[in-house]
């Protein structure tokens, strides 16, 4: 079992609702270059719900001023898709000069309402900020979610060899994975459902107070479950799974 403590997720009630998306504006360098400032890709502009980022690093996810994706600090890139689905690519060029590598961490600024789904490798991800339905992955690495999400739109922070944890997390539905790591969740509105599962650490998740009874499955096999929500029995109530092989699990609200 690890030994990190889990932190607190507080989920709120939610209504299912179709995600409402801002213009989207590819912006931000040269194609491969990486100059920070706000210029249009050489693809053109296009307008777009979803963006999709891939890095062989980490990447942090922070709130646009505008309606544009902007890339801050020098940071090589390329632009791909088009119409509602942007890709971002921020992965290293081969023969990548290493007396200049790529940054481990660079900022991607999203506009309000747009969808981000990131895939990221031996290194974390950090959303802080971000309205929007999410979809965040890597390996190797932490997943970290502060005042993130949005109601009526669903939430997946998976990684592995690290941990989930997120704070004032807005979400229809929920899924937070690990294999050797704490998944603490703390949610600021409820989710209909949440599912949260490690193997090798504790799972923490906190739901609202006057989030509704949920139908929990919480296991464990090496470890202590602790319930100290609402319960429910019937099929149509939200549901939880909390689940690890060597941790605690617990439930709470607050």
């Amino acid at each position: 079992m690890t030994s990190g403590k889990a932190k607190h997720l507080r989920c709120g009630i939610v209504a299912l609702a179709v995600v409402t998306s801002f213009p989207v504006l590819a912006a931000c360098g040269d194609g491969r270059g990486g100059d920070a400032a706000d210029h249009a890709t050489p693809e053109g502009v296009s307008t777009g719900r979803r963006l999709t980022v891939v890095t062989d690093n980490g990447v942090r996810l922070r709130p646009a001023s505008g309606d544009r994706v902007t890339i801050v600090a020098h940071t090589g890139h390329r632009w791909s898709g088009k119409g509602d689905h942007r890709v971002l690519d921020l992965s290293c060029p081969d023969g990548a000069d290493s007396r200049d590598p790529c940054p481990r961490m660079p900022e991607v600024d999203i506009p309000a309402g747009t969808g981000v789904t990131v895939s990221a490798r031996n290194a974390g991800i950090d959303a802080a900020g971000v309205s929007g339905a999410l979809d965040l992955t890597t390996v190797n690495g932490d997943v970290t979610v502060t005042d993130a999400g949005r109601t009526g739109s669903s939430v997946r922070l998976t990684t592995r060899n690290g941990s989930v944890r997120a704070h004032d997390l807005r979400a229809a539905t929920l899924h937070a994975q690990t294999v050797n790591g704490d998944v603490t969740v703390g949610c600021a509105t409820a989710p209909s459902r949440i599912d949260a599962a490690t193997t090798n650490g504790s799972v923490d998740a906190t739901v609202p107070d006057d989030s509704p009874a949920y139908r929990v499955n919480a296991t464990t096999d090496n470890g202590r479950p602790r319930i100290d929500i609402p319960t429910a029995t019937a099929s149509h109530a939200a549901t939880m799974r909390l689940a690890t092989v060597n941790g605690d699990v617990r439930a709470e609200r607050g």
